[in-house]
């Protein structure tokens, strides 16, 4: 007699609802994980834009370096979640069609970027490597803050102090 081999049905059942419990306690886990990675990338691409802005500046020794939000055809706005642009301002006169520098597209994920009055629409930096409002010489400092939570209830904020250095502060989401 010859013996068929398979699974019975009471083996698929118990196979199947380990399968679902992995799968309810996995799938909300890896989606945090995708979520907290999401805002590490979006906080570290604004900053190494940030970093270049202010680099650049130092480097050339004259004029002004910006970043603002816009894509390549300019700035636009305060929307810094739809993408910004990095350029020279060698004669101060803001965005007049200059060679942008680095050019980032919109955030993905649905996350946004909003920056407080003194960096809601640009950030300018002077050759010593200050952050300064344009036409000015006064410093620029402000707080840039990411949309998305992480798992732990907190989003990024990046924090300009008056030498135009930047750092990362977690900030409790409210709600």
């Amino acid at each position: 007699m010859n013996r068929i081999r398979g699974f019975t049905l009471a083996e698929l059942m118990v196979t199947m609802a380990v399968v679902a419990i992995v799968l309810t306690i996995g799938v909300p886990a890896f989606q945090a994980t995708v979520r907290n990675n999401r805002i590490v990338a979006h906080t570290n691409d604004f900053l190494s834009s940030l970093n270049l802005a202010r680099n650049e500046a130092i480097k050339r020794g004259a004029g002004r370096v910006v970043l603002c939000p816009g894509t390549a055809a300019g700035c636009s706005g305060t929307a810094w979640g739809d993408g910004w642009i990095v350029f020279v301002d060698a004669n101060n006169n803001g965005w007049d069609g200059e060679s942008p520098l680095r050019v980032h597209e919109k955030l993905t994920g649905n996350n946004t970027l909003t920056g407080n009055t003194p960096v809601s629409q640009y950030i300018s930096f002077a050759p010593d490597g200050t952050a300064r409002i344009t036409n000015s010489n006064a410093f620029q400092a402000g707080t840039l803050t990411f949309g998305l939570c992480n798992s732990q209830n907190q989003k990024n904020t990046i924090v300009i102090n008056s030498v135009g250095r930047a750092s990362v502060v977690r900030v409790a989401c409210s709600g």
